[in-house]
């Protein structure tokens, strides 16, 4: 009877999440300077679906199209995918640490990037490696090379304590923090790019940005999806998980490469937004429990419908001039964040 419940509960919620994307979509697609219908743009994309398409009456403007199909669509499906990695690694980092404050820039992701980033903005602007510009591939560089040094430092004997991690992240994220801020000084006329990159946006980003970004995005996730029932047992604690016949120490590094590689991934096509690795976790596992095997596909929904959104706001809130998404999940990240230290507290003066 009980799992009955749940089952239903669980149908309702993933139900009303997935119309809240839709509709996202919908308002996404039509808000800008240029207003476009719910009901033009449910036509235009389903005229691009086969077999339907020949069914659907072209009449509307081939502006409106091109503004909703080549300017608006890539960038929101860009600002959902890198909000579900974001939201996803999250549950990665929290579920491996044990610790709610963790985020995907924890062991020093965004640090790698932000030095990978201001790298190729200085330095080779108009570089193409692979017909991609260098900034996300200096960017994706750092963020993984950073996380694998941090995880090698970390690293004794074999095997890799969660407290050494953490130290090693919080000593190389500082020392990276430091050069990208050096060359910040000394950059001039390219500041304002690095600094517009440093707070996330998804400003001038188009298909080729989807088709870099997806493949690793896949990658990770599939990588995470196959162990969130070991992930569950480790929550137990490490030792009672190892008696139970987990790897821990391979649990670990699966984990942590697969969600290296979303954030870092991620990251070199957005730039460094924080916060929604961090809040979003904990108001899917207010919802929906401590579960990863349900926590984790929830999170990663919710996470693209959030930033998807926030990214909307940004672009019309101070319209015609565009508000960094960043900056708009920090206000928003930064009182929740707050939030959950003055909840811990008290749960623990209590204990």
């Amino acid at each position: 009877m009980a799992d009955n419940f749940r089952k239903s509960k669980d149908h309702k919620v993933y139900s009303l999440v997935t119309i809240g994307i839709v509709m996202g979509l919908i308002i996404s697609l039509g808000i800008g300077s240029v207003y476009v219908p719910p009901k033009e743009i449910a036509k235009m994309l389903l005229s691009k679906i086969p077999l339907l398409g020949s069914k659907i009456t072209n009449d509307w403007s081939s502006t409106n199209e091109a503004i909703v199909l080549q300017l608006r669509l890539p960038r929101v499906i860009l600002a959902f995918l890198v909000g579900a990695q974001l939201s996803a690694a999250g549950v990665i980092y929290q579920g491996v640490f044990r610790n709610p404050m963790a985020d995907p820039y924890i062991i020093g992701a965004s640090a790698g990037a932000s030095l990978g980033a201001a790298l190729g903005i200085l330095f080779f602007p108009t570089t193409k490696i692979f017909g991609i510009g260098s900034t996300p591939v200096f960017a994706f560089i750092g963020s993984a090379g950073t996380v694998f040094l941090v995880y090698s430092l970390a690293s004794i004997g074999g095997r890799t304590y969660s407290s050494t991690l953490l130290l090693s992240g919080v000593a190389v994220s500082s020392f990276l923090s430091a050069i990208v801020s050096f060359f910040m000084y000394f950059s001039d006329g390219k500041l304002h790019h690095i600094y517009f990159w440093l707070v996330g946006s998804f400003a001038s980003q188009g298909w080729n940005e989807i088709y870099i970004n997806f493949p690793y995005a896949i990658i990770g996730f599939l990588m995470a999806y196959w162990n969130l029932r070991y992930l569950n047992i480790l929550q137990l604690g490490e030792e009672t998980a190892f008696f139970t016949g987990v790897d821990t120490e391979r649990l670990k590094k699966v984990t942590l490469s697969a969600a290296a590689l979303l954030t870092a991934s991620a990251v070199a096509v957005s730039g460094v937004i924080g916060f929604v690795g961090l809040i979003i976790p904990h108001i899917t596992r207010m919802i929906i429990g401590p579960d990863h095997r349900q926590l984790f596909p929830l999170s990663t929904l919710i996470g693209g419908l959030y930033l998807m959104m926030a990214d909307t706001v940004s672009r019309v809130i101070i319209a015609p001039t565009e508000l960094p998404v960043g900056v708009l999940t920090a206000l928003f990240g930064g009182p929740f964040f707050i939030y959950l230290l003055f909840q811990k507290k008290n749960k623990d003066y209590r204990l």
